[in-house]
């Protein structure tokens, strides 16, 4: 796995840094945040072409720091003859079917606790040693099912204001990168 990271760093940092590629500042600026796998749980793919190419650069980024995944749940099929609970019992139980029982679910919630970039990445690195997966999920439009809410293990909000669940992925992807970057105290962050 650090063979094929240091590959696609070099590749990174010789096209879009334009800096000249050296081992030692690759150690220093690839420490992985501790062994944990972390994915994002999507209902739905994402749609809008802008948002799925933000997404998947912060994807490409975050390789460098931790073992990362999209995890998508299909959309539910003829969904317009369910009413809201029946839609969020059906995706909630699609969304249980991925996690497993050492897991950490957190989900992306309007209740959840909210964090300035800093504090999310002290979060991050706390939970790092913890659990074997952290998994973080965004749920369909109307929300979590009781079941979902039951089986999480935290819950955190972006924002108080609502976002689009298309835009709130990649504004989420660039936040767990970012605070990749704190952690490791590159200069992305600026306070």
């Amino acid at each position: 796995m650090q063979f094929f990271s240091l590959i696609f760093h070099a590749i990174y940092v010789i096209f879009y840094e334009k800096e000249a590629f050296s081992l030692s500042v690759w150690k220093k600026r690839c420490t992985f945040v501790g062994n944990m796998k972390t994915g994002l749980i999507l209902v739905g793919k994402t749609t809008e072409r802008h948002f799925q190419t933000g997404i998947d650069d912060y994807c490409q980024r975050l390789v460098h720091y931790m073992p990362f995944d999209v995890i998508v749940v299909p959309e539910l099929k003829n969904s317009r003859s369910l009413s809201e609970d029946q839609q969020r019992a059906k995706e909630g139980e699609a969304i249980l079917k991925v996690v497993q029982p050492g897991d950490m679910l957190v989900l992306l919630d309007e209740h959840g606790k909210e964090m300035r970039s800093v504090e999310f990445a002290t979060w991050i690195e706390k939970r790092r040693q913890s659990s074997k997966r952290l998994l973080f999920c965004i749920g369909g439009p109307y929300g979590f099912s009781p079941a979902v809410y039951e089986r999480a293990d935290e819950k955190i909000s972006l924002s108080k204001m609502t976002f689009s669940h298309q835009m709130v992925r990649m504004v989420f992807v660039e936040q767990l990168y970012r605070a990749c970057t704190i952690i490791n105290g590159e200069k992305y962050h600026h306070e």
